[in-house]
């Protein structure tokens, strides 16, 4: 199966799960994953949350991101995965200049 990104509308979010600033992103999602393409503006950040019966595995595909995980700070480059566990607590930031890309997957849990 192929999921072209180009295919699915983007949606513009403000303020995603209580952050700051804009995030783009198509989205492909069924009964057993939510596949994200997205860009986080520069100064844009998501609001700190609980992955509570779901992981998140985000693949950084341009840029930086600075994370904040379980109380550390992690700074994750273009090549690199920032993993959040079942019941582990995150949110990411763009402190950067330019917009970052990434692909994020979330498992569903049944």
């Amino acid at each position: 199966m192929i999921i072209d990104f180009n295919d699915i509308e983007e949606t513009r979010i403000k303020g995603f799960k209580g952050g700051q600033g804009e995030l783009l992103t198509r989205n492909y999602v069924d009964e057993k994953v939510r596949i994200m393409k997205s860009i986080l503006r520069p100064g844009a950040s998501s609001g700190p949350h609980t992955h509570e019966g779901n992981c998140e595995i985000m693949y950084i595909l341009k840029g930086e991101l600075t994370y904040h995980y379980d109380g550390k700070t992690e700074v994750v480059r273009a090549g690199q995965v920032h993993y959040c566990p079942t019941t582990h607590r995150h949110y990411f930031e763009n402190l950067t200049a330019k917009d970052v890309e990434y692909l994020a997957i979330v498992p569903e849990h049944h």
